[in-house]
């Protein structure tokens, strides 16, 4: 393996590559079909030469995998597909050697309808103590058969079901999914001691899933556009849950990130602010199109977001929800909605992955942090699953017209040579992997000085040693239309042509790296990224 990376200030999450793990997809250790954190704990090489700072897990606790994992049964115990708690702490240690930090998922908006909480519920029945841990209601009409409210779901759909005994309960997600009451003091008591109880294992961070859904108008009233406050989203209730929460990661010096989606630039703000959330997903850079105006316009506006709470921002370019970057930058409409996702959407992968490679320069030169998905590195496409093979609740619950999100959570390539690309040894994968896959395989870009994986090896490893990178000040230069050129400090410059013509550079005295070659004549080509120092 890599030699340590030597440990970094409190602050290290300010500026930190941070590489996503979806472990059913990562790397399968026992050889089964599904990945573990075996697989994870003999592919920490890997991340230790991609040089990132951190790893987050998606949920690796116990749950009927509905909706890939974020249906959790325990939070203290993990899904024996993963493997044990003993091999969580393993792989917690085992990374924190090579200088690479763990931040775990939490859930805390709902919980997996075989939690013992729900269970529990269920059996005591109406009026019980046991309920008012989560949102149970008669129903409207005749003889209550209609839900108590209009609500909509996350998932298509009403988000109330009924049980036997004619009482309905709120989920915003799917039905398995039981939405917890958070005006309950136990509520918020349990999740203080699931923190603390990750914390006291090396977890030095927790991303924090639709951080804004968790508090619910008590009157739970129908639902009217253009409501304030809403009825279940960005509730003011939620920052004195979040304070309570930044005490207890104070006292192991954790971090948190948040699933923060918000449209209102001053409220995303608050959740921000230095008694709350360290930091907060940037969405509006994840879904903007390869559109130089409106990519510059969204930095401008997520550092201005930033800027009056003192955080740094964060940019990701795809994660386990989002259709591939590579996929998605090679169509006609190059943002992303998952109200426009739809099957055979045609793409030009060549394109894409040129605009990809462009990508993640920009972004890993922008101040701040940066994530990584799996498999991003690789320059992995979006992959059509079989329509018999899907598995995400998206699809399902739209009746089949929506892909979902199984397409970006296919299993890894590691060997180009090896069954299933290297992924296990002997199952087929829960998810089917693409034909081409052998192509993408990390063997096999590993020895590519042109590959994707060696791109992004040598521009962390250049953010990392070099000065200017990271949190800091960005000055825009002038540029030629549909080109972004900017400096950070100690003469770095971050140039990337969206235009349909080559460029001519900025003055510099070196240039550090190219998403793709230069022309003949030294000029940055279309969808190329540079980086400078003047």
């Amino acid at each position: 393996m890599a030699a340590p990376t030597p440990h970094r200030s409190d602050d290290w999450w300010r500026d930190a590559v941070i590489y996503q793990v979806y472990p059913r997809s990562f790397a399968d250790g026992d050889g089964d079909g599904t990945g573990d954190l075996a697989g994870v704990r003999a592919r920490l090489s890997h991340l230790a030469e991609l040089g990132v700072d951190a790893v987050w897990f998606t949920p690796w606790y116990l749950s009927p995998l509905v909706d890939g994992g974020y249906d959790v049964a325990d939070y203290r115990t993990i899904d024996p597909a993963f493997g044990t708690l003993a091999e969580a702490e393993k792989l917690i240690a085992e990374a924190r050697e090579l200088g690479i930090r763990t931040i775990v998922d939490i859930v805390p908006n709902h919980v997996s309808d075989q939690h013992p909480w729900f269970r529990a519920a269920l059996a005591a029945g109406p009026g019980s103590p046991e309920r008012e841990l989560f949102h149970f209601r008669p129903g409207r009409g005749p003889n209550g058969e209609l839900p108590p409210n209009d609500w909509p779901s996350q998932f298509a759909g009403t988000p109330w079901t009924r049980v036997p005994d004619g009482e309905w309960y709120l989920h915003l997600f799917t039905p398995e999914q039981p939405d917890l009451n958070w005006a309950h003091p136990a509520v918020r008591q349990e999740h203080e001691d699931v923190l603390r109880f990750w914390f006291e294992r090396g977890v030095a961070g927790v991303r924090i899933d639709s951080a804004a859904l968790l508090a619910k108008d008590p009157a739970l009233p129908d639902f009217t556009a253009g409501r304030d406050p809403h009825p279940f989203v960005d509730r003011d209730e939620l920052h004195d849950i979040y304070r309570s929460w930044r005490a207890v990661a104070d006292e192991y010096g954790a971090v948190f990130v948040g699933e923060v989606w918000l449209p209102d630039a001053e409220r995303f703000a608050r959740y921000l602010r230095p008694d709350e959330l360290h930091t907060a997903f940037n969405f509006n850079f994840l879904t903007c199109p390869w559109d130089a105006g409106r990519l510059r316009r969204s930095i401008d506006d997520t550092l201005a977001e930033h800027a009056p709470v003192g955080a740094p921002a964060t940019w990701v370019l795809c994660n386990h929800d989002v259709t591939r970057t590579v996929t998605r930058y090679g169509r006609a409409d190059t943002a992303f909605d998952f109200a426009t996702k739809d099957f055979g959407t045609p793409t030009d992968r060549t394109l894409g992955t040129r605009r990809a490679r462009a990508a993640a320069l920009l972004t890993l030169a922008l101040p701040g942090s940066v994530y990584v998905y799996q498999g991003e590195e690789l320059g992995l496409p979006e992959a059509d699953i079989p329509l018999d093979r899907i598995q995400d609740p998206m699809h399902l619950r739209s009746g089949g017209t929506d892909p979902g999100r199984d397409g970006c959570r296919v299993p890894l390539p590691w060997a180009a040579g090896e069954p299933h690309c290297g992924f296990g040894s002997a199952g087929e994968p829960w998810l089917p992997q693409p034909a081409d896959w052998a192509s993408y395989a990390a063997d096999r870009q590993a020895a590519d000085p042109g590959s994707m994986l060696t791109l992004y090896r040598r521009a962390i490893a250049l953010r990392r040693t070099t000065p200017g990178f990271g949190d800091g000040p960005l000055t825009w230069l002038p540029a030629p239309d549909d080109v972004l050129a900017f400096t950070r400090p100690h003469g770095l410059t971050c140039v990337v042509n969206l235009s349909t013509i080559p460029v001519d550079l900025p003055a510099h005295t070196t240039l550090l790296l190219t998403s793709g070659p230069l022309t003949p004549d030294s000029r940055l080509p279309q969808d190329t990224a540079a980086w400078l120092r003047t």
